[in-house]
């Protein structure tokens, strides 16, 4: 699971703030994009559920740096996520983990089994996933951070 790089236009920021959720698992961290209501609080909870850990709720902060994309919470938000008809919880949170996966909560997985998909971010390609409405669907994100994916 490697983070290739893209050609960089010279205006590419280092640095960009995502409306998006992100936790880490081992040495990876998934970043969880969608619209509001899409479910990336309630994805984030699935996955800590299970062990991973959170990086940022809500607003996340990347950087591109040379060995990869990291993300992090801004300050004010550090340590809390949101989780609707419960409000704001407290959660143990790592300052910083490598970006190495990006799920899309915006568009549904049509195939059984999908092509590879990439997104760019701060001009690094990432693996990118669909939303599956599948209840293994986190325990196979953190399946993916662990092992990766066959051909």
């Amino acid at each position: 699971m490697s983070t290739a790089s893209i050609p960089l236009p010279q205006d590419t920021p280092a640095r960009q703030m995502l409306h998006a959720s992100c936790v880490a698992h081992g040495t990876g961290a998934v970043v969880i994009l969608g619209p509001s209501g899409a479910g990336k609080s309630s994805l984030a909870m699935q996955l800590i559920g299970l062990g991973a850990v959170l990086v940022a709720d809500d607003q996340t902060c990347l950087e591109r740096c040379p060995d990869g994309l990291w993300a992090q919470a801004p300050k004010a938000l550090s340590g809390m996520i949101e989780v609707r008809g419960m409000g704001l919880l407290t959660s143990p949170a790592v300052t910083r983990a490598r970006v190495t996966l990006a799920v899309d909560l915006s568009r549904d997985e049509p195939d059984r089994l999908p092509p590879r998909r990439e997104k760019a971010l701060l001009g690094l390609s990432i693996p990118l996933l669909y939303k599956v409405p599948h209840a293994a669907f986190a325990p196979a994100i953190l399946q993916y951070l662990q092992g990766g994916r066959c051909a």
